[in-house]
Order: C-alpha cells, then sequence, then structure tokens
C-alpha cells in the first residue's frame, strides 16, 4: 500500500488532468499546476485535431472520459494510400474500435470538465520555476512566488518541459523532423464516403484529408522545411503567405490543388513544427517524475502521441497506487513505459523519412506501393501490439525482484 497522498500536477493540456484523474482513483490527491491563463476553450485551445488510437480511448475509459471525447470526435473507418492519381486501400485491424480524430481545444475541454466534474483542482497562471525536495515531500516554487507542497512532483508539462531540466539538467530536448504541420477545412468536397482518411504523397509534400461531418474536408499537410522553427516563430508569418506557399507546393496535386485553393488564409492554422524527442535518460529522481510527452513524444506521424500519454497518466497511477515507496513506484513505472514508448518513436522516425521522399522515390513509389502495403504495412506486424494494448487496472502491480 502507497504512502503517497498528495500530488502536484505540473500541465493542465491532456497528461495532466488524465493523471489527476487516474491518481484519484488511486486514492491520491492531486491539484493541476497550469502555466498559462484559463481561457473560454480550455489550456491549449489553439491548434489542430489529433488521433486518438483504439488504446488511448481505452485507457481514457479506466478514467471514466472516453464517452465524452469521443462524443466529439469522427471516427475513421478507412483508410487510403494515394499517389498521384493511384489510390489503394490500407489493411485495418480486425476486432479493434476505429481511430478517433479530435480537435485538440475538445479533448481539452472534455478532460477539464471530466476532472473538474470529480472534484479535481486547478490553479492557473502558475508556471513552475524550481523545486525542493525533502526526505517527506517536495516543493514547487512558481514564478508569482507562490508555492505548492505535496508527496510527489508530476511533470505532465509537454514536449518542452521544466521538470524535466529539474530532474536531469543534461536532458536532452525535442529535435525537427524536418516539417511543419498546417490544418484547414476547404470548401471543396472530395469524392471519398465519410469516415474515410487519405494519406496523400504529392509531388513536393505530404498531406491527408477526410470528410468532415459539417461539411467539406480537413486536410493536414506536413510541408518540407529546411530549419527548425518555433511555433511562436512560424505564427509571426502571415497566414496569407503560407497558404501561398502551400499552394505552389501542392499545386500540381490531385485534390491536393482544390484542398488548398478552396482553404481561407483566415481559417488555415499553423500547427507548427513537428518536432519528436529522443530517447530521455532519466524519467525520475527522489520524489518527481515525467508523464507525457515530457518523457516520450514520438512524432506526430505515429498517431499515437496522445494515445500514450494518456496510457502512461494511467500507469503512473497504478505504480503509486500499488508499491509502497515512490522510489520502487517511479522504477516500475518507467519498466512498464520506456520499450512500449521507444518502439513506437523508432517506427513514427522511419515513416517521417517517407513523407518526403526525393525525386527518384516520387517515381518509384507507385509502382512500390502494392508490394510496400502488403509487407511494410501489415497492420498484424506493425501497430497490432500498439491498437490491442489495455491496461489492467484492477490488476496489481509488483516491484522488480532485486538482483542478487
Amino acid at each position: 500500500m502507497t504512502t503517497v497522498r498528495t500530488a502536484i500536477v505540473i500541465g493542465g493540456g491532456i497528461a495532466g488532468p488524465v493523471t489527476a484523474l487516474a491518481l484519484r482513483r488511486a486514492g491520491i490527491t492531486a491539484t493541476v499546476h497550469e502555466a498559462y491563463p484559463a481561457t473560454a476553450s480550455g489550456v491549449g485551445g489553439i491548434g489542430g485535431t489529433l488521433a486518438l488510437a483504439p488504446n488511448g480511448v481505452a485507457a481514457l475509459r479506466t478514467v471514466g472520459a472516453d464517452r465524452a471525447v469521443t462524443a466529439t470526435a469522427t471516427p475513421i473507418t478507412r483508410s487510403v494510400m494515394a499517389v498521384g492519381r493511384r489510390r489503394i486501400d490500407l489493411p485495418t485491424l480486425t476486432g479493434v474500435p476505429p481511430l478517433h480524430v479530435v480537435h485538440r481545444a475538445e479533448l481539452h475541454r472534455a478532460l477539464h470538465d471530466q476532472a473538474v466534474a470529480e472534484g479535481i483542482g486547478f490553479a492557473y497562471g502558475k508556471r513552475l520555476v524550481g523545486a525542493e525536495q525533502t526526505e517527506n515531500g517536495v516543493t514547487a516554487h512558481f514564478e508569482d512566488g507562490s508555492t505548492a507542497t505535496a508527496d510527489v512532483l508530476i511533470g505532465a508539462d509537454g514536449i518542452r518541459s521544466t521538470v524535466r531540466g529539474l530532474i536531469d539538467p543534461a536532458a536532452p530536448g525535442p529535435r525537427f523532423t524536418g516539417l511543419l504541420g498546417f490544418e484547414a477545412v476547404a470548401r471543396h468536397e472530395v469524392d471519398a464516403e465519410p469516415g474515410t482518411m487519405t494519406f496523400a504523397f504529392g509531388r513536393r509534400g505530404y498531406y491527408l484529408y477526410w470528410p468532415e461531418p459539417g461539411g467539406g474536408t480537413r486536410w493536414g499537410a506536413n510541408l518540407p522545411y529546411q530549419r527548425p522553427v518555433s511555433l511562436v516563430e512560424a505564427r509571426t508569418v502571415p497566414s496569407a503567405q503560407w497558404l501561398a506557399t502551400l499552394r505552389g507546393t501542392y499545386g500540381d496535386d490531385d485534390p491536393g490543388r482544390e484542398l488548398m485553393a478552396t482553404s481561407t488564409a483566415d481559417e488555415l492554422q499553423v500547427v507548427g513544427a513537428l518536432q519528436i524527442m529522443p530517447p530521455v535518460p532519466h524519467w525520475h529522481r527522489g520524489r518527481m517524475v515525467l508523464v507525457g510527452d515530457a518523457a516520450h513524444a514520438p512524432s506526430n506521424s505515429s498517431g499515437q502521441g496522445a494515445s500514450l500519454a494518456i496510457e502512461s497518466a494511467v500507469q503512473l497511477a497504478r505504480c503509486l497506487r500499488d508499491l509502497p515507496d515512490v522510489a520502487s513506484a517511479f522504477a516500475a513505472f518507467e519498466r512498464l513505459r520506456r520499450a512500449r514508448v521507444e518502439k513506437v518513436a523508432a517506427r513514427a522516425a522511419r515513416i517521417n523519412h517517407t513523407k518526403a521522399p526525393g525525386p527518384v522515390g516520387r517515381t518509384l513509389m507507385p509502382l512500390l506501393m502494392p508490394l510496400l502495403v502488403r509487407t511494410a504495412m501489415d497492420p498484424e506486424k506493425t501497430i497490432a501490439h500498439e491498437q490491442r494494448y489495455v491496461i489492467d487496472w484492477d490488476a496489481s502491480v509488483t516491484a522488480e525482484p532485486a538482483l542478487r
């Protein structure tokens, strides 16, 4: 039985509220501290859509948030690969629910509302600047001069985590994948049935699209970009300028040309530079631990970033619930998670290389598509272990036996 009774959760995005919800089910009281002020659309309201894989929805079910989230999402029941005018259906896993795409703001709102309804406290405008650990607890120091003390401090503060730097000042930061993300809803209606997501390899860049339930076509583009650029910097460029660049990049593609032409600069969202985290050597130190993107952030290509963050939040709560001390709980948590998340990250890194093929790759891709789909994209070999994963909340976590 754990001795942990209270927790400070840093970060109010996705992993933070799920961690607090899971800790509550483990008998631990958590308060979420978010650096940004609350907004009408919730923390992180700006942004595009993200994918929730079946394993992510299953983890949300553990904390009672699955229905609220999927109610605002679009299920994807069919996937298609397109190169030029050639299209081929991608095989799907049998016996698992569909992928769900949900707007980031809607996901944040659903998780926040679920947490508030269960009595979890949120403190906004609390930017972490330091932490002090003692034998019995940890005190967080915030930029506004305030402090908070609890048994443990959990860094759910994303890819640019402050907590990660407190645990290990030499920890690596995110790396740019060479792709910038954009998203919009075009007024053009594609010839695809509802629930169909198309992964298109254009002449100069990769994009994807699916029919929007309310009409039009939602698309996302991964624009090759030569140098690293932050989201803040990317958003200083006028949207009209970005849209002109996108129209030039995808103007030779069908339906890329129509999607870009019927989208407006006002509705274009600069999702930002696609980042990937190299393996983080130290996930925890003393009474501080990382969860979600702060510890592991596969690139967007994985379709698993949010789902893995949700899984890790639930697994951390199980470990703190079942093991007698903080050290053994954090060690068990890392043992349960590291190999899984790093395997997903490696798969995503391989996908990134295919999104911007060179001239030879673009020439050969139409010829290689059938072979690629039959072998490299066999879902039973590539993603079954990811999407069929379900956490057994009721099972007890045990500490790893000490080495003799």
